[in-house]
């Protein structure tokens, strides 16, 4: 399986990511980063559920999506600041393959298609998971009776 952030690279710029990549595991309930931390690294995962969560005030942790098979974990490292929007929490074991974001960006400036390439592939994964959590929005103030509604 083609991890959606490869889709739309060919091989050659896969093949410069993979070098900057190690496997990694993290046990069930492993805070894997935390928001506001560097985000030095980043994820695909190959096995296990991550739960991405926001602090709220008054009310803790709560999730904000969950990430599986073939999911990025991780964009905050392509902006900067590079520091976590997010935590992270491993859900179940967690397989991955663990990205060395400052090597990645220094490979994307030796290579601005990777870099192009690289970009879009965030860009349309982070506007597909916007429109999930907008739509989850939506229906939950639905069902809470908000205004108009």
């Amino acid at each position: 399986m083609t991890p959606r952030l490869f889709r739309a690279l060919p091989d050659y710029h896969r093949d410069a990511l993979t070098s900057a990549a190690r496997d990694v595991v993290f046990p069930q309930d492993t805070r894997i980063f935390e928001e506001g931390g560097p985000a030095e690294n980043f994820w695909i995962i190959h096995s296990g559920t991550v739960s991405l969560d926001l602090e709220v005030p008054g009310r803790g942790r709560i999730t904000v999506e969950n990430l599986g098979m073939g999911d990025l974990l991780g964009w905050s490292w392509l902006f900067p600041p590079y520091t976590w929007h997010f935590g992270a929490e491993a859900f179940s074991t967690v397989r991955a393959y663990e990205f060395d974001s400052g090597r990645v960006r220094s490979l994307c400036e030796e290579d601005p298609a990777l870099g192009y390439g690289l970009a879009r592939s965030v860009a349309e994964i982070l506007a597909r998971r916007l429109e999930t959590s907008r739509t989850k929005l939506v229906d939950l103030y639905a069902r809470h009776g908000g205004p108009g509604l």
